[in-house]
């Protein structure tokens, strides 16, 4: 027993690396209030860095958290659309981008988040065929970004106006008679862009209904609990504290008794 306390155990970088990223995989979790905090905490921490070509998979990874304070942390004062114009898309980027759209329900998804997932779109197919050379999306990519067009409230919307516009240019790929699948993918983006615009069509008629169902039935958001100076701590602290009589003296209670 005594060889096996002194057994001393011999830890690699990559053993503490993984438990590491462990601890940051439980923590983007956010499931309690201090793992909402501490991830509002990296988050400012990755905005006060900025993004760049060697660190913006980190921010990519806090870009998916499902909670709006994290959001708000990484992103700070900018504007969400231009969040990530500092950096060139790529097609890791432009991929992870349509997988945060696919994952969200219709509504669900927290509208700076879309920003910033739409300026990565708008920098990306500018140019739409160089941006299908990037990232060739799939019907499906397709229908993931028209999923979030909000019917109801029309196209004055910025939102639903920046995926309108995203449409526009993946339908210009029509005719360029390069491949079939191109082909199709222009005509869907043309044909999910023309019925929200006609007010005789509805989105449910181009993209499948299971696509467009919102879940009603989603955990809430865990909040963080309000910041406080230390003064106002103090302040608080003092006044909850309940008041002791002094030593040998007794308790209005007791004197009653």
């Amino acid at each position: 027993m005594k060889e096996l306390f002194e057994k001393k155990q011999s830890w690699s970088q990559e053993d503490i690396a993984i438990i590491e990223y462990g601890l940051l995989k439980g923590l983007m979790g956010v499931r309690t209030t201090e793992a909402v905090e501490s991830a509002v905490t990296y988050g400012k921490y990755l905005n006060s860095l900025g993004i760049t070509n060697s660190n913006y998979p980190i921010f990519l990874k806090v870009l998916g958290v499902r909670n709006h304070h994290v959001i708000d942390g990484l992103l700070g004062t900018r504007d969400p659309f231009l969040f990530m114009s500092s950096i060139q898309p790529n097609y890791f980027i432009v991929a992870t981008c349509f997988s945060f759209l696919a994952k969200y329900h219709p509504a669900e998804i927290y509208s700076k988040t879309l920003g910033i997932i739409l300026g990565v779109f708008q920098a990306a197919f500018n140019t739409p065929l160089d941006g299908y050379k990037l990232y060739p999306p799939t019907i499906a990519d397709v229908n993931s970004l028209g999923k979030h067009l909000i019917e109801e409230k029309g196209q004055d919307d910025l939102l639903n106006r920046s995926i309108l516009d995203v449409l526009d240019k993946l339908s210009e790929l029509e005719g360029q008679h390069i491949d079939e699948d191109m082909e199709d993918l222009a005509v869907h983006a043309h044909n999910i862009r023309n019925n929200f615009f006609d007010s005789t069509k509805r989105l449910v008629d181009v993209i499948p209904n299971v696509i467009l169902k919102s879940e009603p039935n989603l955990d809430p958001e865990i909040d963080p609990r309000e910041l406080k100076t230390l003064s106002e701590a103090e302040t608080s602290g003092t006044k909850s504290k309940p008041k002791t009589p002094p030593k040998g003296k007794a308790s209005e209670s007791e004197e009653t008794e």
